[in-house]
């Protein structure tokens, strides 16, 4: 379903955690990472489909999450020729996306990332706000850094005392990682839209580690590569 211009619909999700950081899943069997982000079906608004996706992604109910906020408009990117089908160039351009800025309210370990038979992601963890940018495909970040200063301002400040008892490890979860520090966690900025964002794209931490689901692999530095190959016609490139 392409818009007149050639867009696709598309929805995008930036999931916080208790601690204001966010969810960053690692495209199955690639080293590049991204949000949760899918196609809206025929018939759909983008709320449907947002939650349809956060199933399918990463295995979350409306239950488990607060909407907080989206963006006001559409953000677009364009896909680059060889990325799409050859049949598909000169109609399709690439995607046009609403975003949602979703707190968890259930557990880490409600997060599968199997909830389906065609997962997208094979590894995950929890970022800072400002995620590298650096391993995200070249072609999106542009729109991350939109969604993320657009939203920026509607991300709760982390106050260690509110939520000490989330330092306690959990060994339910076994796609989660550990060993994350408090140190680990700066400041969110509630500096007003157009302002924040635009410098501050943090590294990813150097000493968090993580675990994956029965049969992934995982390249430690996943700065080598994008993984992303021509001809990639996925719903959600």
């Amino acid at each position: 379903m392409l818009d007149r211009d050639g867009f696709r619909p598309n929805v995008g999700i930036i999931l916080l955690n208790q601690k204001s950081q966010v969810f960053w899943g690692k495209r199955i069997r690639t080293h590049s990472w991204q949000f949760p982000q899918g196609g809206i079906d025929r018939g759909e608004n983008p709320e449907q489909a947002m939650f349809r996706e956060l199933h399918e992604e990463v295995g979350l109910m409306p239950q488990h999450v607060q909407v907080i906020a989206r963006t006001r408009d559409w953000l677009r990117y364009e896909v680059p020729d060889r990325f799409i089908r050859r049949d598909a160039r000169g109609h399709y351009k690439g995607q046009k996306q609403i975003w949602f800025l979703l707190q968890l309210v259930g557990h880490d370990w409600d997060l599968n990332l199997r909830a389906t038979d065609h997962p997208e992601f094979d590894a995950w963890r929890w970022n800072d706000y400002w995620v590298p940018l650096d391993v995200v495909v070249e072609f999106k970040r542009g729109v991350y850094e939109m969604a993320l200063t657009e939203l920026s301002r509607f991300v709760p400040r982390f106050d260690a005392r509110q939520v000490a008892h989330f330092e306690r490890p959990d060994h339910r979860n076994r796609y989660l990682r550990g060993g994350m520090r408090q140190r680990d966690f700066p400041p969110v900025s509630d500096s007003p839209p157009g302002q924040a964002g635009l410098a501050p794209h943090r590294a990813a931490m150097p000493g968090a580690s993580f675990e994956l689901p029965p049969g992934a692999t995982f390249e430690p530095d996943p700065q080598t590569s994008l993984g992303l190959t021509p001809g990639d016609n996925k719903h959600n490139v």
